[in-house]
């Protein structure tokens, strides 16, 4: 039998229509037409004072984190349940990561421990949507009202999801999306800053710009083009633009066939959850998810490296997911954990994400669900 990878990049026809457009064109670096087009796209669907689009969501996280006067000493409140560039981020700008808890029903940061993990150091809270399912907004919103703290999202996972009818990404000061192949939208390495207050976005193109006025001078708006804050390069190519425009055009299809294979995974694992043999994943009432990742959540460790060892086996790529940066060594020497970290311990063992992409075959989803139901059986 053929190998049921976790992950397969569709690119469509249409794709190659667009880099040939950019070949055509003769701009090849970024801040072109397909650049603009995107951003337009983005922000009128976030509904975003700005959109700028980036070659990494870790680019568009570090560029928060800019944004956010991240300096030395100052802390910034985050889940360890995440990918190493939500810490990243905040790391090299000097600042101190500080890990709290999940929840473990929606696998997000527990919104009722973030309060009492602020100091004098806090200087923001980035906030992880895992899975595409939103974490609870409104109460870490207010908690930052309160405090005077920047919010951060971290909405990699996030695209077309919502929460309360808001898109994620867009509710926080700041937010960062990925493009990166894995994900719901894709145009191979890619990501987005989603800027929500007007005022910032005229700093936020010049750190995009390398430190520079260089869009403001092309515009007409600057005398001269010159070196006027810090940047770096975070502009995508034009080529990469191409492909995620397709895949921008197309977002609301692609949502909808992941959504629909989403849901014959969950169909196809109710019983086994209803027997207490695994956990389906879980979301509240007034958040929409976006069928970013399927995973099944096992009694313990044992058990859950035994599944993956008999998907393997039959050639399907189940994986596990994060290992929990506070107990990374770089999580150690840079950040600390404002109290016990027991849920986030215990779901990082129990995970095993099962494959999925938006065109499916629904033959090749039921081989996946029949081996689970196998294993359990044994």
């Amino acid at each position: 039998m053929d190998c049921i990878t976790f992950n397969r990049p569709e690119i469509t026809d249409e794709a190659l229509s667009y880099i040939r457009e950019v070949l055509e064109n003769r701009h090849l670096s970024g801040n072109g037409p397909f650049t603009k087009k995107c951003q337009d796209i983005l922000a009128e669907q976030l509904g975003a004072a700005r959109v700028l689009i980036t070659h990494s969501c870790t680019a568009a996280l570090e560029m928060a984190a800019i944004l956010a006067n991240i300096e030395p000493g100052d802390e910034v409140i985050m889940p360890s349940y995440t990918f190493v560039s939500t810490a990243n981020a905040v790391v090299l700008r000097g600042g101190v990561p500080v890990f709290v808890d999940i929840r473990p029903d929606t696998l997000n940061m527990d919104e009722t421990l973030v309060e009492a993990a602020i100091t004098t150091r806090t200087k923001a809270i980035s906030v992880v949507h895992y899975a595409g399912i939103a974490c609870e907004m409104d109460p870490i919103m207010e908690i930052a009202k309160s405090h005077g703290l920047t919010v951060m999202e971290d909405a990699a996972q996030g695209i077309e999801a919502t929460y309360r009818g808001q898109p994620l990404g867009v509710i926080g000061d700041f937010g960062a999306i990925s493009f990166h192949e894995t994900k719901n939208v894709i145009c191979g390495e890619g990501g987005a800053l989603v800027i929500r207050d007007p005022e910032f976005a005229a700093r936020a193109e010049t750190i995009w710009e390398k430190g520079t006025n260089r869009a403001q001078f092309m515009r007409g708006h600057a005398d001269k083009y010159t070196w006027v804050d810090i940047g770096s390069s975070f502009l995508p190519s034009e080529f990469i633009a191409a492909v995620l425009l397709t895949q921008l055009q197309d977002s609301d299809g692609i949502t909808a066939r992941r959504l629909t294979s989403w849901q014959r995974y969950h169909d196809g694992f109710a019983a086994l959850e209803r027997s207490g043999h695994v956990r389906r994943p879980w979301f509240p009432d007034h958040v929409r998810h976006n069928g970013h990742l399927y995973y099944l959540l096992l009694p313990d460790n044992q058990s859950r490296d035994a599944l993956i060892e008999h998907m393997n086996k039959r050639s399907i790529q189940a994986v596990f997911h994060y290992i929990p940066l506070h107990s990374a060594p770089a999580g150690l020497k840079y950040g600390r954990v404002a109290r016990d970290m027991r849920v986030t311990d215990e779901m990082a063992s129990r995970l095993v994400r099962l494959p999925l992409h938006p065109n499916m075959d629904s033959d090749v989803q039921q081989t996946v669900i029949d081996s689970v139901h196998e294993f359990v059986a044994g």
